[in-house]
């Protein structure tokens, strides 16, 4: 028997969330573009804010390192209540790295998270082998100070 035409298709429901930044934003927006052209039946919501706005603009920033620490410790409340409204539930979520919260908010709601790696692969090996640099002496500056505290 041919199912009805009243039935409604099965949604996937992608979260997008970005890092709010400069080469962030754009990168998982081609993403999504990409993911509804292949398949119609995936719904994106794209969170970002109206603080995040302001800073991806060209203006000058005050106080870039309270936004960073912002973005890391304020930007997973907000953003859980968007999720608490959205319909159909959501079925994914695709975050930026720099995003770690993100991933315990996935799991707290039995949501898979993936991250999309926005910047290039060179970023990704300094990341990767920062500690190595830091070991042999290639990295200029000194963290000591800051790996203490880590």
């Amino acid at each position: 028997m041919e199912a009805s035409k009243t039935e409604t298709a099965a949604v996937c429901h992608v979260v997008a969330l970005p890092y709010p930044g400069r080469g962030h934003i754009n990168p998982m927006m081609n993403l999504c573009k990409q993911l509804v052209s292949k398949a119609p039946d995936i719904l994106i919501t794209f969170i970002i804010t109206e603080e995040w706005l302001g800073f991806i603009g060209s203006d000058p920033k005050p106080n870039f390192l309270g936004f960073v620490e912002a973005v890391g410790t304020k930007m997973g409340a907000p953003v859980e209540d968007v999720l608490d409204l959205l319909q159909p539930p959501v079925t994914a979520i695709v975050i930026d790295p720099y995003l770690v919260w993100a991933v315990g908010l996935g799991n707290q709601r039995n949501i898979p998270v993936a991250s999309l790696w926005t910047m290039s692969p060179s970023v990704f090996s300094v990341f990767h082998h920062f500690e190595l640099l830091l070991q042999n002496g290639q990295f200029l500056l000194d963290f000591s100070d800051l790996l203490e505290r880590v």
